[in-house]
């Protein structure tokens, strides 16, 4: 903007109550003040010339649009413009008009009398208001504190000369230096139409102040900010020649400096590793940027940690597998007791390894209840192998990037747990076991299941591409065992790629060894006693197991042998023993009153009640059913938070004994003057399942019949409502509940016979089996007087 002395012998007062407007894109005029304008459009340089024509007297109104080149009048234009003197007008070759115009006054516009050619309004003209007292030593005031402030920002602003400064002095009118001040500094055509818009002349200078002040405060700023940089400019740049000089002295005295030594040493690495070419390229590429760097970037770092990574990893460091098949398993059995088909798979995997050695590792899933040995059956391998082991939780993991890893965009980031655990191990086939991979979850930042199936797929994991490294790495050499409690809540891609083996709990002569065998010489040893202080007879092994413990697995057992451990330990301590030795009426001095009792007995002696077997995620249970009848309407009451497959199954099962009443010796309208009421103990716990379904047509024929059920007698099937007996799962773990509740006859369907061959043969041996296809069969067996 070009700003001149306004003509101090300028008519300001009057114009013209007609005046034609001009409208002002991006820029405002203010009184006193001269402007350069550039016409282009035709309508408004007739405009001008009609108005060279006459008295040189214009209106120009700021746009709110400057996007439109012909603003509407209502909506577009500000109401408030100034009346201005064409001075100079002269034309270009290409048809534009460029004016020079001075300010005159303002004014507000009263209606548009004409549209066409140019805008014609009717206006009204505004004068400044100037109060006389108090106000005029204020204005004075904010007139000095203004001027004060201006001469700050033109010296602080390059693009000003400082002659604007000295001609803001010599203007005594508040009003036209508020003005004066307001169209020279920088701010936005809104705040100087704002300015124009103020008739009060000390409000006007209060503004003006204020947009002052704020300008000054963003320049000392910019000023400040710019002495900054031109500070650490300087000083990088004295850095930079200071290392120069130094790296020339040093190549004089034949020596290298620390990052030199350091690239070098990478270097090294990378042709020592015999990386594989994706790789090598890759790592060279990062050395590279790497020796362009200055050591205090920060980008330095991220290249150092990535050359670090890249150069550690076993990308072709191996193990020698143990290929001895009998010393293999020898150690099997020295680790674990049964468990033979887990042991099986093994031995098969090392007998392919032995005759055939690029063959790819296996991906087994060893699932069943806790405590049943998954997690050190996956070291024991490892061991039998001659391998390394490697275990990573699954459980809670709900980040992708713990399996992929992380970009090195992003700050901190680190390759996933897959090739952490692979450096960690030092070789590219250990035995890698995934725990918990049921219990993967997923949210926002992705499913960690999904990236898993890469993993754990021997047609893709040979070029597992990890985000952080950004290079394949060959994952088919590694041995992947994962476990779970449950199957159901693992994706079925994901189970589909695995072998699953079901380690579905142990017998109580089972649990007996292990105990005499692994568990009490290991919690012996952890607790500092020798095998002459401590010794736990065989029977009060099996009390513990049976009386204090009610599991599939192991876990509360150690537990509970680690209390007497414990106690004896603190004895020895205190000198009160010098060893002990644990029968089964000691017990109680360690462990206390036995915490189970058998229930099975008294239970199940009365009519009305009948023993079924169940289904848990720590293995079987036995379950009881419970039936009584009382006066009533056709009442059916189910109780014990039983599910609605259950529910179903009680309904089934009372429309199966009416209809058959005959054929139980009943009356046919039998069921019209009861209520009948079935619950299912334990109330406090979830039930369901179609395998109670025997079970509860038996304690209702029981019931009915007023016949008790055969003692130590149990029994699990689906029923139909033509009496067949349908196949159910969880066989082997409601054997072994059976079995260790003191059960000596168990009923199942005729359909689960092939399920005893996984069942243990001492159980197989100690219980009487009866497979059935039909209900009438299971009645006559269960309710034989």
């Amino acid at each position: 903007m070009d700003i001149q002395h306004p003509d101090p012998g300028l008519d300001t007062e009057n114009f013209p109550d007609i005046l034609p407007i001009l409208p002002l894109f991006d820029s405002t005029l203010f009184p006193k003040m001269v402007l350069p304008l550039v016409v282009m459009q035709q309508d408004s340089i007739q405009l001008v010339d009609e108005a060279m024509s006459k008295d040189r007297i214009i209106g120009l109104i700021a746009s709110k649009n400057s996007s439109t080149e012909r603003p509407d009048p209502q909506k577009d234009l500000y109401k408030i413009g100034t009346s201005a003197l064409i001075l100079k007008m002269a034309k270009s070759e290409d048809n534009k008009a460029q004016l020079l115009v001075q300010g005159l006054g303002r004014f507000k516009v009263k209606s548009y009398i004409k549209e066409k050619p140019y805008l014609q309004a009717k206006v009204e003209r505004l004068m400044d208001i100037e109060k006389k007292g108090p106000a005029a030593k204020e204005a004075n005031a904010l007139m000095s504190n203004i001027l004060g402030l201006f001469i700050k920002v033109v010296d602080l602003s390059p693009g000003l000369p400082h002659e604007i400064a000295s001609m803001a002095k010599s203007i005594q009118d508040p009003g036209v230096l508020a003005d004066m001040v307001a169209s020279t500094i920088n701010i936005s055509p809104e705040e100087k139409q704002g300015v124009l818009e103020i008739m009060d002349v000390s409000k006007r200078l209060k503004e003006t102040n204020r947009l002052l002040n704020y300008q000054h405060e963003i320049l000392e700023l910019g000023n400040k900010i710019q002495s900054q940089v031109k500070g650490d400019m300087d000083q990088r740049q004295k850095e930079y020649y200071l290392r120069q000089q130094l790296k020339a002295i040093q190549e004089e005295l034949g020596e290298k400096d620390d990052t030199s030594i350091e690239i070098d040493e990478y270097r090294e690495k990378i042709e020592s590793k015999n990386l594989p070419e994706e790789a090598k390229q890759e790592a060279e590429r990062e050395l590279n940027r790497l020796s362009k760097m200055h050591p205090s970037s920060s980008e330095y770092t991220v290249s150092t940690t990535y050359l670090d990574w890249i150069t550690t990893l076993p990308w072709n460091d191996s193990t020698k597998d143990n290929l001895d098949i009998k010393k293999a398993r020898k150690i099997l059995d020295d680790d674990h007791y049964g468990l033979e088909k887990e042991k099986k798979r093994i031995i098969e995997f090392l007998s392919v390894r032995k005759l055939k050695p690029e063959s790819k590792g296996p991906i087994l899933c060893f699932a069943g209840p806790p405590g049943t040995g998954k997690t050190s059956l996956g070291q024991s391998i490892a061991r039998a192998l001659g391998r390394k082991f490697i275990r990573i939780s699954l459980g809670g993991v709900r980040d992708e990037a713990e399996i992929r890893g992380h970009r090195r965009t992003y700050v901190g980031a680190l390759p996933g747990r897959i090739i952490q655990g692979l450096r960690r191990a030092e070789s590219n086939n250990p035995v890698f076991m995934l725990d918990e991979i049921d219990k993967v979850g997923s949210d926002f930042r992705g499913d960690p299941s999904s990236a898993l199936l890469e993993v754990l797929d021997p047609e893709q994991n040979f070029s597992f591409s990890d985000h952080y490294l950004d290079v394949a790495f060959d994952l088919s050499k590694v041995m992947f065992i994962t476990t779970a409690n449950l199957l159901d809540p693992i994706p079925p891609a994901l189970r589909d790629r695995m072998e699953v083996l079901q380690l579905l709990g142990y017998t109580d002569d089972e649990k007996v060894k292990i105990a005499n065998r692994f568990l009490i010489p290991r919690q012996r040893e952890e607790h500092g006693l020798k095998a002459s202080q401590l010794s736990i007879s065989k029977g009060a092994t099996r009390k513990i197991i049976s009386g204090y413990t009610r599991e599939a697995g192991l876990r509360n057992l150690e537990r509970e042998i680690a209390n007497i451990c414990r106690g004896v330990a603190s004895k020895i301590a205190q000198e009160e023993i010098k060893s002990a030795s644990i029968i089964v009426k000691s017990l109680t001095g360690y462990l206390g009153p036995p915490r189970l009792s058998p229930e099975v007995k008294p239970r199940a002696s009365t009519p009305g009640v009948a023993i079924g077997l169940a289904w848990t995620q720590t293995g079987g249970e036995v379950l009881f059913v419970e039936a009584t009848a009382m006066k009533g309407n056709k009442g059916l009451t189910l109780t014990g938070q039983l599910g609605d497959v259950m529910k179903e199954s009680a309904i089934t099962s009372l429309s199966f004994i009416r209809s058959n009443a005959k054929a139980f010796s009943l009356a046919e309208n039998f069921y019209d003057p009861l209520d009948i009421h079935i619950h299912v103990p334990a109330g406090a716990i979830p039930k369901d399942g179609p395998s109670a379904g025997v079970t509860m047509l038996t304690a209702l024929v029981s019931l009915l019949t007023n016949t008790p059920v055969q003692k130590n007698l149990a029994m699990t099937g689906e029923i139909t409502l033509r009496g067949q007996v349908l196949p159910v799962g969880g066989v082997k773990e409601k054997v072994l509940a059976a079995h260790r509740a003191g059960i000596k006859t168990v009923i199942l369907p005729k359909w689960n016979n092939k399920d005893l061959t996984d069942i243990p043969k001492k159980a197989q041996k100690e219980l009487q089996f009866h497979f059935v296809e039909k209900m009438m069969d299971v009645v006559k067996i269960a309710l034989a007087r």
